[in-house]
């Protein structure tokens, strides 16, 4: 308690904002400014009660408001903690390198290193299916794919979920069709297939998740997702994967290189 007027203000009975707006703000403040750091716990509602004079529903809307922003999440039982950091980079200018799949790593993995995490993969799911139009026409009309559906974790934290689409007569009966696709990942067994990849677009937007991606990504109330649509092409002009990713927006910063010309 002792702490807390060197770290919280007081609140304005005369403001035309709401007393748990006004403590919502002041704590959101205090985070921003690094008094409470990455997993700690929050004040507890007695303590803002004392501090503030206020209800403990008030306080407790204070909190929901922050939950909703996806600055801080509760555990039963224990308090409000801090919500840590996004920890992986995305680098969108190296991640698909060629020296790193030439290194026997997936891009995922490399910015687990990078990151100093954990990396796993679960929830694999490998099958021929017909593609939907969007698919399709992504491929260049091709009706038949093989998908690849997997979640990453990072230290057992589920941080994304993708799904490749591959043409099936270029993925069929080869180790892209296997589980594990061996070192550096489906890249690397296409580009030994002779589809040696030039570029790839993606296309990316912010959203709030659908309930199946919130128990997928188990993700906290208010964490939006970020939705990646990736093309890749080889030498010939082909397409030759369609991956579709969400990721939880928490767990990454998307970093780019932009020429200046």
């Amino acid at each position: 308690m002792s702490s807390l007027p060197g770290r919280l203000g007081a609140v304005d009975p005369t403001s035309d904002r709401a007393v748990f707006r006004q403590i919502a703000d002041q704590l959101r403040e205090a985070i921003d400014r690094g008094r409470f750091t990455e997993g700690e716990k929050l004040p507890s509602e007695a303590e803002l009660v004392e501090h503030y004079g206020v209800s403990r529903m008030t306080v407790r809307n204070s909190f929901s408001v922050l939950q909703g922003e996806g600055l801080v999440h509760a555990e039963h039982g224990r308090g409000v903690f801090v919500r840590p950091r996004p920890p992986v980079r995305r680098l969108a200018s190296d991640r698909f390198a060629r020296r790193h799949r030439e290194q026997g790593k997936s891009a995922f993995l490399v910015e687990a290193d990078a990151a100093g995490g954990h990396p796993e993969v679960d929830s694999l799911e490998v099958k021929e299916e017909k593609a939907d139009q969007d698919i399709a026409t992504r491929l260049g009309s091709t009706r038949r794919v093989l998908t690849r559906r997997r979640r990453y974790l990072l230290d057992g934290r589920p941080v994304e979920f993708a799904t490749s689409y591959l043409p099936l007569d270029i993925a069929r009966a080869t180790q892209i069709a296997e589980p594990n696709p061996g070192p550096g990942g489906i890249y690397a067994r296409l580009e030994e297939l002779g589809h040696h990849l030039d570029h790839f677009d993606e296309e990316i937007r912010a959203r709030m998740p659908s309930p199946a991606e919130v128990r997928t990504l188990r993700l906290a109330s208010g964490v939006p997702v970020i939705h990646l649509i990736r093309t890749a092409y080889d030498t010939e002009g082909r397409a030759v994967e369609v991956c579709d990713t969400v990721m939880a927006a928490d767990a990454y910063v998307l970093s780019y290189q932009l020429p200046a010309t």
